[in-house]
């Protein structure tokens, strides 16, 4: 009889906990994009992500972002700014949430597809003669890794986004852009369970 009474309060625990947890939720974020090269210019970015939580601590979502940031331009060892472009991304998540309480730091990966814009054409001096370059839209495999803290349903997160160079042909040699950027975002969950 003992054992019976115990098997039940152990079932009454798990169900008040599985009554809570919620597997399903969708992040609505927005914030600060920053390319990796130094003297480029910031911009906006937003997202949407969908998750499913496998277990309370374990999320696998889908997350679609727009980046815009300054176009980082390589021309013979020398860092040129070009026209603002957009980096759109569709890649698959993982993000593992440390502990149980409301505020809980957590660490994240993904990869998948990223669509770089043209961003306009550059205009390059050589010999004092310009010359103009035109970068086509690509699209790139890529990676991201992320950190943050979620405090109930707010989240802030610190992402790195890792996107190969774009090349475009210039009279005899290459142009390289830099497509890579920080981000830094704050956003909410609707859905979870966790309020």
């Amino acid at each position: 009889m003992k054992r019976i009474h115990l098997l039940f309060f152990v079932l009454m625990a798990f169900s008040a906990t599985a009554q809570e947890y919620k597997p399903f939720k969708i992040n609505f974020s927005g914030g600060y994009a920053r390319p990796n090269s130094s003297g480029l210019s910031g911009g906006g970015t937003w997202s949407i992500e969908p998750k499913y939580g496998v277990t309370d601590n374990f999320d696998l979502g889908l997350r679609l972002e727009a980046a815009y940031v300054a176009r980082g331009v390589t021309y013979n060892s020398t860092m040129l700014s070009g026209d603002v472009a957009a980096i759109g991304s569709t890649i698959a998540t993982a993000t593992y949430l440390f502990g149980n309480g409301n505020v809980r730091p957590f660490i994240g990966i993904g990869a998948g597809g990223f669509r770089v814009t043209s961003g306009g054409t550059i205009t390059i001096y050589e010999n004092q003669t310009p010359y103009e370059a035109k970068f086509v839209t690509e699209n790139k495999f890529g990676g991201m890794a992320r950190i943050g803290i979620k405090a109930d349903h707010f989240v802030f997160g610190v992402e790195y986004n890792l996107v190969p160079n774009t090349t475009a042909k210039f009279i005899n040699s290459a142009i390289d852009s830099k497509n890579s950027y920080f981000a830094v975002k704050l956003g909410f969950d609707i859905g979870g369970g966790r309020f």
